[in-house]
């Protein structure tokens, strides 16, 4: 595996890469890997005849007071465990070579930028698509591979390479990979580390809650009753709060107050400790869980 931190080396390093009609798949991450991270590199080499990962804890994403300076760094470990995988080029710039001195353009995708995450966290899908803009325009990949867990991101991202016309990826190459979860079905995050014990513990609840409303969608249960008792489950389970608890659209964000068969993902967002924890799931059979309901969590 080559590591480059420089957008000098980078070129050289993708022309070494991409010879002979190569193609090229990238997995973008801020780092602190673990298996979800690792699922899709394991995609994208069963997509693409060579792989690169980018890490780069991206400032432009954050917000003020939010956890821009605690969140994990640890690129020796994530390097090994890479190489291990098989990956080629490692992409670690610095914040300098990605912001240089007089950086002033941003990419912002209106609409689907100012519901769910974008309404608690303002700017940040501004950061989340000039970073990955630029990470296209660096490394121009064939396909590039992102996590379902961040699913307004998968959106955003989408949407942006749409209206942009982007080529290397086209909008059809940009793939979700569905949420990895840990055995008792929390979604795996790099945020789960600031979780105690008792807190990792009461966390799972989400994802259960969460199967157990969608089971009632699946129903025929009026939406918001179905929301308004999963809120109600997801504090009881002791979430400091909840920042959204939503069905949506898949494609559009548009929030939908009665189910009728749309394609739709039931989104949360909810404060448990120090980890803001984000899950979605598709409403869909397979992702409910019956006869529990949401009053004997």
């Amino acid at each position: 595996m080559q590591t480059v931190s420089t957008l000098g080396d980078l070129g050289k390093t993708l022309t070494s890469l991409k010879n002979g009609g190569k193609t090229l798949a990238l997995v973008p991450t801020m780092g602190a890997l673990h298996e979800g991270h690792l699922t899709l590199v394991r995609e994208a080499k069963a997509r693409a005849d060579r792989v690169a990962v980018s890490i780069f804890v991206n400032p432009m994403q954050f917000g003020v007071n939010e956890d821009l300076d605690a969140y994990p760094r640890q690129l020796a470990q994530d390097s090994r465990l890479l190489e291990g995988e098989g990956v080629d080029l490692l992409w670690a710039p610095t914040v300098a070579a990605m912001y240089p001195d007089g950086f002033a353009t941003k990419v912002s995708v209106s609409g689907l930028d100012g519901v769910l995450c974008g309404t608690h966290r303002p700017g940040h899908f501004d950061g989340v698509a000039t970073v990955v803009l630029k990470l296209f325009n660096q490394i121009r990949p064939d396909f590039a591979l992102f996590g379902e867990k961040d699913w307004q991101q998968l959106a955003i991202i989408r949407r942006m390479a749409r209206d942009l016309d982007l080529a290397f990826p086209h909008v059809d190459a940009i793939v979700g990979v569905p949420t990895v979860r840990e055995a008792d079905g929390l979604a795996m995050s790099s945020r789960n580390r600031y979780l105690s014990p008792s807190e990792r513990a009461q966390a799972v609840t989400l994802n259960r809650a969460m199967r157990i409303a969608i089971g009632a969608v699946l129903e025929g249960e009026p939406v918001a009753r179905v929301l308004a008792g999963l809120r109600a489950a997801i504090l009881d389970a002791g979430f400091a709060r909840i920042d959204y608890a939503d069905l949506r659209e898949a494609d559009t964000l548009a929030e939908i107050t009665d189910w009728r068969g749309q394609n739709a993902r039931l989104l949360v967002a909810a404060q448990m400790g120090k980890a803001r924890l984000i899950d979605n799931m598709a409403v869909d059979p397979a992702m409910a869980r019956m006869p529990e309901t949401l009053a004997t969590l």
